[in-house]
C-alpha cells in the first residue's frame, strides 16, 4: 500500500507485520522465524523485534520474543469504546444461564470472525477461545452468518479468494460447498456448523441487526453433542431473542 501524497511510512507496516506474526497458534518467534513470517530481511526483524521489545510490547529470554503484557493496551482500548460488548453482556450472560452453554459475540474483520465478547459455561470441558481469538469466517456458524449478510458483490469476492483448509472430515471441501451453506444460511436466518473446524467443537449462530436493520455482529452458542440434534427447537429461539435484545440496546 502506498499513499499518493507520501504521508505511508513503510517502516510502522513492517513494525505491525512483525507484531502481527505473533499468533493463537505461533506465540513466539526467533528472529530468523519473524523474519520469515513477516516477509523482512533477518537484519531489519531484529531491529524491529529488539525496538518492540525496549517499547514493552515484546518479551525476549535470550533466544525467542513473546507478545508482553503492553499489547494488550491496544486492543483493550479498542473494546472499552466499543459499544456492542457492553450491550451484549447482559444478553449472553442471561442466555448462557438459561441453556448451560457458551456464548459469544463475533464481529466480521476482514475474511476472519473476531470474538468481541463470550460467556462461558460452567461446564468442566471448555474450547480455549477468548475475546480477540479469530477463526476464518468460512468455518463457523458466526461467519457464515455474517458472509450472508454481505452485498452479493462482496460475498462472490470472497468467494473467489478463499482458501479452504481440511481441518476435519466433515470441513467443506468446495467453494460450491461453502456458497451454498452460506446462501442458506441468509435464508434460514441462522446457521448451525458441526465438527468442520475442529472434532467436537459445534455451534449455531444468528444475525445481530442494528435499528436500521444492518447486520453487525453474530450471536452464537456453542453445542453440546447432546443438544446439537435438537439445537433448531431448543436454541434458536432463545438465541434470536437474545440477538434481537442486543440489537435494541444497541439502537
Amino acid at each position: 500500500m502506498e499513499a499518493a501524497d507520501g504521508y505511508y511510512v513503510k517502516s510502522v507496516e513492517k513494525a505491525f507485520a512483525v507484531l502481527g506474526t505473533f499468533t493463537l497458534n505461533v506465540p513466539e518467534h526467533t528472529v530468523s522465524s519473524a523474519a520469515a513470517a513477516a516477509g523482512i530481511s533477518r537484519a531489519a526483524a531484529r531491529r524491529f523485534l529488539l525496538t518492540l521489545r525496549d517499547l514493552g510490547y515484546l518479551g525476549f529470554d535470550g533466544t525467542t520474543f513473546r507478545l508482553a503484557p503492553r499489547t494488550l493496551d491496544i486492543g483493550s482500548s479498542f473494546l472499552a469504546h466499543l459499544s456492542l460488548p457492553h450491550a451484549a453482556e447482559p444478553h449472553l450472560k442471561q442466555l448462557s444461564a438459561d441453556l448451560g452453554e457458551t456464548t459469544s459475540l463475533c464481529i466480521l474483520d476482514g475474511s476472519d470472525v473476531v470474538y468481541v465478547s463470550r460467556i462461558t459455561s460452567p461446564r468442566l470441558m471448555r474450547v480455549a477461545v477468548n475475546v480477540g481469538t479469530r477463526f476464518p469466517a468460512w468455518a463457523t456458524s458466526m461467519g457464515r452468518v455474517l458472509l450472508a449478510s454481505l452485498p452479493e458483490a462482496e460475498q462472490e469476492a470472497y468467494f473467489d479468494t478463499v482458501e479452504l483448509l481440511p481441518y476435519t472430515a466433515h470441513t467443506v471441501r468446495t467453494v460450491e460447498e461453502l456458497r451454498k451453506a452460506v446462501h442458506d444460511a441468509g435464508d434460514r436466518g441462522w446457521s448451525r456448523v458441526a465438527d468442520e473446524l475442529e472434532d467436537g467443537l459445534r455451534g449455531v449462530a444468528v444475525p445481530v441487526r442494528s435499528g436500521d436493520g444492518t447486520v453487525v455482529a453474530a450471536a452464537n452458542v456453542s453445542l453440546q453433542l447432546h443438544s446439537s440434534a435438537r439445537a433448531e427447537e431448543t436454541v434458536i429461539p432463545p438465541l434470536r431473542a437474545a440477538a434481537d435484545r442486543i440489537g435494541r440496546d444497541l439502537g
